[in-house]
């Protein structure tokens, strides 16, 4: 997924200070290998495999590691500007060379330089580079000196780096703490690593007017589900009720709301709380009906919230249930 804030400062971390993972699986020679629910991979150099805990791979016997980031398609032009700033200096780096690097996607600058961490020494490579829709920032250290990755390899590498069109949703669902066993007609709009996922009728690439804030789509409000892992919650009973109508109350993008149900119940064998609303949809004025599940148990709860046009929300609100009942913690 791409990142939706970015900062300089941010960059230079990650340059700077790039984390080596023990644990990694192989990767296949000669084949562009793209990190899990990353859209940016490369053929990673002879030695170094793709990680489990970090997107990129290592070599941890050599202390060794490519580190890939992916970052918003403005933040190019930001680190272009300032990418040789004192702020490396500061991180204990020093920049030995810059210069251009054409990929098959578009421009990049490349940075070679030095880093003395600890009393190590370390060679560190890093490529900024613009694509259409988002910034490849790819970070390399490696022993220095250390015979077995020249530069010759390193820059290989680096010229294989490639940006696929999207992540498989298969792929961006292995990311969530939680199963969704059927998506009931829906498709994966966007993940939070690890907490969220927002569905909706149809890919995010075919919503027209998306761009301009507007709802065009001749078949009528698009229905979309968000489901999250969350810590903590209530921890008796009788707060539960309370603790729906807050979390309700926290739902964006409808007004003129009026509950029309709100009740205990069980949601996959365990304790739950259903709100549900008449409402508007903010962006295109619609009429929609809303509503909200809480699933507690496991020292947290699932919120999944659904929201779907009024004119057809029986058939929504079957589906939605489809997908609730299907939802089970990993």
């Amino acid at each position: 997924m791409i990142c939706t804030s970015f900062s300089f400062a941010r960059a230079l971390v990650v340059f700077a200070t790039l984390t080596l993972a023990i644990q990694t699986v192989p990767a296949r020679a000669d084949e562009v290998i793209f990190p899990v629910g990353s859209r940016v991979g490369l053929v990673p150099p002879p030695g170094m495999v793709a990680s489990k805990t970090f997107d990129g791979f290592a070599d941890p016997a050599k202390d060794a590691a490519i580190l890939i980031a992916v970052l918003p398609t403005e933040a190019y032009a930001q680190i272009e500007k300032v990418i040789e700033s004192d702020a490396l200096k500061k991180q204990g780096v020093t920049v030995d060379k810059r210069e251009p690097m054409q990929l098959s996607f578009g421009k990049g600058v490349l940075l070679v330089g030095r880093q003395v961490a600890e009393k190590a020494h370390f060679k560190k490579w890093l490529l900024v580079a613009s694509a259409n829709d988002l910034t490849a920032m790819v970070t390399i250290q490696v022993p220095d000196p250390d015979s077995a990755y020249s530069d010759r390899a390193l820059r290989a590498a680096l010229a294989t780096l490639a940006v696929r069109a999207k992540v498989p949703e298969e792929e961006e669902l292995s990311l969530l703490p939680f199963s969704v066993g059927d998506l009931a007609g829906f498709h994966v709009d966007d993940v939070l690593r690890g907490r969220a996922v927002m569905l909706r009728d149809a890919p995010a690439a075919a919503d027209a007017g998306k761009e301009t804030g507007k709802e065009t789509n001749p078949r009528g409000f698009d229905a979309r589900m968000l489901i999250a892992a969350v810590p903590g919650g209530p921890s008796e009973a009788d707060q539960r009720a309370d603790f729906a109508r807050l979390m309700f109350n926290e739902i964006g993008g409808i007004r003129q709301v009026r509950i029309t149900m709100s009740e205990p119940l069980r949601i996959g064998g365990q304790a739950g709380f259903q709100t549900m609303a008449e409402a508007q949809d903010v962006r295109s004025g619609a009429d929609v009906r809303v509503i909200q599940w809480l699933r507690f148990g496991g020292g947290g709860y699932l919120q999944m919230v659904g929201v779907g046009g009024a004119d057809s929300w029986t058939t929504v609100l079957a589906r939605l249930r489809t997908v609730r009942d299907s939802v089970e913690l990993k």
